[in-house]
Parts: C-alpha cells; structure tokens; sequence
C-alpha cells in the first residue's frame, strides 16, 4: 500500500498559487489579458456594437482597457450551437488578479455570446505590447 508523508512531494500537475509560494503574486498587481469574445452571428451590426458598448463598460468597472480589436463576422471551423458564423472582437486590458470574474460571469450568461476565452499574457508579452513595464534592460559595464 503506499504511504503519503508530507515529506513526499505532490504529484498534483497543477502548483500551488497563492501567498508564501514562490512566483506568486498572491492576488495583489497589475495583470495583462487578452478577451476573446464571439457573438451571435445571427445579430447585426448595430447590435453587436450595443453589445460591445455595454461589455465595454462592464469591463471599465473592474479594469482599464488598452485597445479593442473588433475583427468582424467569420466562418466559424465547425458548426457551434447550430451555428456557422460570429463577430469576433479581441480586447486587449490590465486588472488585478480575480477583478474580471464579475465580467466572465456576465458573458457566461449572456445569450449574444457564442464563446468567450479570457487568457492571462505572460509577463514579457505584456511587456511586449506595452501593457506593463517590462524588465529592466541590462547594463553594460565594459
């Protein structure tokens, strides 16, 4: 039979987050991310920018947006809830940690929403973008 001992370490794939664990911000700073959100193709134009207007505000609430990409109506691959086609946006925005649940709640339930993707950005893409400062450059001293 095996034997746990809180001396072996975990086999969980996922690390533990959170304050006192190393590279961990425990919920406090500035954050990149990049929202993907899909509404209905069945809407028009004027619609998804109503319901882009009000995601928008939803978002300024929690979060300071750097740029909104709106992309427009495209095939989607496969068929999703018997649908062939959306209006794709990318917003790209800096929050701390946990500030965009509220926002992701509301496009869970939203029924103009077909998907929605929130990812954190690494730290040197933010930089990259110019979301956060990046690191500091390195010095020559020669």
């Amino acid at each position: 039979k095996y034997q746990f001992t809180p001396l072996q370490k975990s086999n969980n794939p996922c690390p533990m987050r959170g304050p006192g664990f190393p590279g961990s911000e425990g919920g406090n700073g500035v954050r990149a991310y990049e929202l993907m959100v899909i509404h209905d193709g069945d809407l028009d134009d004027v619609q998804v920018q109503d319901e882009l207007k009000d995601l928008r505000s939803r978002i300024e609430e929690v979060a300071t947006i750097a740029e909104v990409d709106f992309w427009g109506r495209r095939r989607f691959a496969y068929e999703i809830d018997h649908k062939t086609e959306g209006y794709y946006s990318v917003v790209e925005l800096t929050a701390e940690g946990g500030a965009m649940d509220p926002v992701e709640r509301a496009l869970r339930i939203a029924d103009s929403v077909v998907r929605h993707k929130l990812i954190r950005l690494p730290d040197d893409e933010a930089a990259r973008r110019g979301l956060l400062a990046g690191p500091a450059p390195a010095i020559d001293n020669q």
